[in-house]
């Protein structure tokens, strides 16, 4: 088939060049045959082939220098070596110039077409890592990375009201991103050269929040020796972030209406009102629409913050842009620590599209950053594997199915597309699309 991996295998022994293509196209490669490591480099330039299956000791050319031509080109191309010879000195050197792997005749077939496929699974590996980085620094928001429906609307909508003179509440699962939204709106707006306060409501003590939010004058209470900005005159000319709105004291909640009626604010202990000019962000990770209806939260001030409404899509909705997030993680803490970036496997990309992610991104992002530094954590695979994980539309709910059962139908093939294609009775290209889409190739 035309999407099958295509394997160059190189031998100056006619009998056994002939007897290994039989192999590989027997696994369902597409194989090319060459009887010199100089044909086979001349191909491999004009058009590079998935992988290489060399003779290690042939006249002219060997395969050493086949591995070193390859290199040389900046060609991502895994190369496995064999021999006859069985000398442990070659293997070593073979596998420190960066072959793949090393095998003495006789092998055994299995093992060879096992050696071939976690070549070209490490290949993949390497080329998505590099995939993903790139689509990292290219991204118009780089907070907001993804390229699910969810994400690609969220951008949209982000660069769609952030010029715009309005206040948004934000409103998602914990650990959704609603904070990383709030900035890239600032950003995205004509106050983004302006300050950006961000208020963690439920951190503030009640008894100092007023303070806090309003600031005071010189003498407005024992202990007032100077005199202080609050954090809503501080953002006037950017952003004010009030994160965990719903924690905010009722008593307070209609001093801020106030307020944000006017646009004008007044510190403790004096009567000049002193005007703003500032855009309210409110984050909750609870729905205030029914909060203010049950009496928990002011109906008015809901309704004067909620210019806009947004809602930050959970991690599990997102697909494949699990893959692209716990990789982003991965680098970045890796690159902090000056550690070495670990590999994403293709069985740990399994599981991480398994996992229901309650604690949503803030949970991958610990992940990613324990397996960064080398610690052990517990499997991130889900016990129970057969409960359904997607909530939100039926498009959504069938494409995370989807892409549950292929990855267990391809881990059950060792990563084999061409049986898996068999099994799920779909074209080996159209299952080679959804694998991209889903992120589940490595």
């Amino acid at each position: 088939m035309t999407d099958a991996p295509q394997v160059f295998v190189v031998d100056d022994d006619a009998d056994h060049l002939a007897a290994l293509c039989d192999l590989t196209d027997a696994a369902g490669y597409r194989v090319s045959q060459f009887a010199t490591a100089a044909a086979a480099l001349e191909a491999a330039i004009a058009a590079p082939p998935d992988a290489i299956l060399s003779d290690l000791r042939m006249p002219g050319m060997d395969g050493m220098a086949l591995l070193q031509a390859v290199q040389a080109r900046g060609l991502d191309v895994p190369i496995v070596l064999i021999t006859g010879h069985g000398d442990v000195s070659h293997a070593v050197r073979a596998i420190q110039a960066g072959a793949e792997d090393f095998l003495e005749k006789p092998y055994d077939s299995h093992h060879l077409l096992s050696v071939l496929a976690r070549a070209l699974r490490a290949r993949d590996t390497r080329r998505e890592l590099a995939r993903l980085r790139a689509l990292i620094g290219a991204a118009e928001h780089p907070r907001l990375l993804g390229e699910s429906t969810a994400l690609t609307a969220l951008r949209d909508r982000v660069a769609q009201i952030g010029p715009l003179p309005v206040d948004i509440v934000v409103t998602g699962e914990t650990g959704t991103g609603k904070e990383v939204v709030a900035r890239a709106l600032h950003d995205a707006g004509p106050r983004g050269k302006g300050p950006l306060q961000m208020v963690n409501c439920a951190a503030l003590p009640e008894a100092l929040f007023e303070i806090e939010m309003f600031g005071h004058a010189a003498g407005a209470f024992p202990g007032a020796t100077t005199e202080r900005i609050g954090r809503i005159e501080a953002s006037s000319g950017g952003t004010l972030v009030l994160d965990e709105v719903e924690s905010m004291p009722m008593a307070l909640q209609a001093k801020l209406l106030r307020v944000l009626d006017e646009r004008r604010v007044q510190r403790l202990g004096e009567t000049l009102d002193r005007p703003l000019d500032l855009r309210v962000i409110a984050i909750s990770k609870t729905d205030l629409r029914e909060a203010s209806h049950l009496g928990r939260f002011r109906a008015d001030l809901f309704y004067r913050l909620a210019g806009i409404e947004i809602t930050t899509p959970p991690l599990r909705q997102t697909g494949g842009d699990i893959v692209l997030l716990y990789s982003h993680f991965l680098t970045t803490a890796a690159q902090r620590s000056g550690r070495p970036v670990p590999e994403v496997s293709f069985d740990l990309r399994r599981d991480l599209l398994r996992r229901p992610w309650p604690g949503n991104v803030r949970e991958l992002r610990s992940l990613a950053e324990a397996h960064a530094l080398g610690l052990d954590r517990v499997s991130v695979a889900r016990k129970d594997s057969t409960a359904p994980l997607a909530e939100g539309s039926l498009a959504e709910r069938v494409a995370a199915f989807e892409a549950r059962e292929i990855a267990a139908v391809l881990d059950r093939c060792g990563a084999n597309s061409l049986r898996a294609s068999q099994i799920l009775q779909i074209p080996r290209r159209t299952l080679a699309e959804k694998i991209r889409r889903y992120g589940l190739r490595p």
